[in-house]
């Protein structure tokens, strides 16, 4: 495998872990917008409300990871998406703005009328991301985002029958996701009731994104060919296979009720669509332009890697502690007092279980590498400053000893 092969896999899988994770958070917001009204449809909005809670913020860092590893690999490439997808780009950032104020907003909502109104600005928004950004996704997979400086049209480019599909496609699959995690989630809680309205809801949207599925392969016949042929040949045709067989077990698996596994299989389901667009796509990231000629210089695709496998060591312990916590049902809503006596509570945890050793090591070497960071200016001095301060992280990680806190 050549080196600049490497960040396009590091941009697949974030955009899967995006797709997986925040496509379910949008997905929750479209079951708000169409909860209706009554008790039970304030169930199913709070229901889906608090079971984001923990997590939204954090799935975002994965499209920020791939918009920094691509416009950092593939300079040439990221320059012309952007300006030529500048439309359907900005309808989904000012998405997820207005999306992240109103959750931050609802807490302090005065009357139920502001609630409402709020809920209605979130929901709204969880609907139009995902298809603004399958439509991007869309345009790349027609190949309607030529290579230069806003090119490509600015409408026709994502505004055509494959873009609009997959926008389709994106909406259905998050819906999808999400009723299958939040049925998980309220059978975690004991509430059977919420549990059998998203399983109605699952089995609902899953049908329909396995139909929109299937729609949109009639539709990329005729008007892309290209990526037809990738996505019925070669790797792209197994990840579609995955993909269905996924897909059908997922429904089996909400069917029985055995909404657990079927959070993952679901996923899986995902997931293998998202690699079967790579795979059918695959040398061509533009027209007329490859992976390897859209590739930065050696010395940008090594720091590039460096920079991803330094991260990940410091990101993937701190998800895999979230996600143990929110699956395990430790970071769900509680009472006024229960949060109290935590927060009170904490202080003590981190001191108990702390190492003080460990402590200081990381405390010094902050110091040392922030002086070596600001201060040296001669390369040995920059790479071990930033060594110092990647060390700095995974000391204090280990310091406070995730484990002790989790329990």
């Amino acid at each position: 495998m050549h080196l600049y092969v490497v960040p396009v896999l590091f941009v697949m899988a974030g955009l899967v872990f995006y797709t997986v994770l925040a496509g379910a958070d949008f997905g929750a917001g479209i079951w708000q917008l169409i909860a209706g009204r009554g008790e039970a449809g304030e169930r199913i909005r709070q229901h889906a409300h608090e079971s984001m809670a923990p997590v939204w913020e954090a799935n975002h860092v994965w499209l920020i990871f791939v918009l920094t590893v691509t416009w950092t690999a593939y300079p040439t490439a990221f320059g012309s998406i952007a300006s030529t997808l500048s439309i359907p780009l900005f309808i989904a950032a000012v998405g997820i703005i207005l999306r992240g104020a109103s959750y931050a907003l609802r807490a302090g909502a005065g009357t139920a009328a502001e609630a409402r109104r709020i809920d209605t600005v979130f929901a709204v928004s969880s609907l139009v991301t995902p298809f603004a950004l399958g439509t991007c996704i869309g345009a790349l997979a027609a190949r309607r985002v030529p290579v230069g400086n806003a090119t490509g049209h600015l409408f026709s480019s994502w505004l055509n029958p494959t873009s609009i599909m997959i926008g389709v496609i994106a909406v259905l699959s998050s819906a999808y996701l999400a009723s299958v995690y939040l049925a998980a989630d309220a059978t975690r809680q004991d509430d059977a009731e919420l549990a059998r309205a998203f399983r109605v809801r699952a089995l609902v949207a899953g049908g329909l994104a396995g139909a929109a599925a299937a729609a949109g392969l009639v539709v990329i016949h005729g008007d892309a060919r290209t990526l037809y042929a990738g996505l019925t040949s070669g790797g792209g045709l197994i990840a579609l296979i995955v993909s269905f067989l996924a897909g059908v077990a997922a429904i089996g698996l909400v069917w029985t009720g055995r909404f657990e596994p079927a959070r993952y299989v679901a996923a899986l389901t995902v997931a293998a669509v998202v690699a079967g667009w790579g795979l059918a796509q695959q040398p061509i990231l533009l027209p007329g332009l490859t992976i390897r000629q859209a590739a930065a210089p050696y010395d940008s695709l090594v720091l590039v890697v460096v920079a991803v496998v330094a991260g990940g060591v410091i990101l993937f312990p701190s998800l895999a502690l979230l996600f143990r916590l929110f699956l395990g049902g430790r970071l769900s809503g509680g009472t006024a007092a229960g949060a109290a006596s935590l927060e009170t509570r904490a202080p003590e945890t981190i001191r108990r279980t702390a190492r003080p050793t460990l402590a200081r090591l990381a405390l010094a070497a902050f110091v040392a590498g922030l002086i070596l960071v600001v201060f040296i200016d001669v390369e040995w001095g920059q790479v071990l400053g930033a060594v110092l301060l990647i060390a700095c992280v995974l000391l204090g990680f280990v310091a406070v000893d995730p484990p002790a806190l989790a329990d």
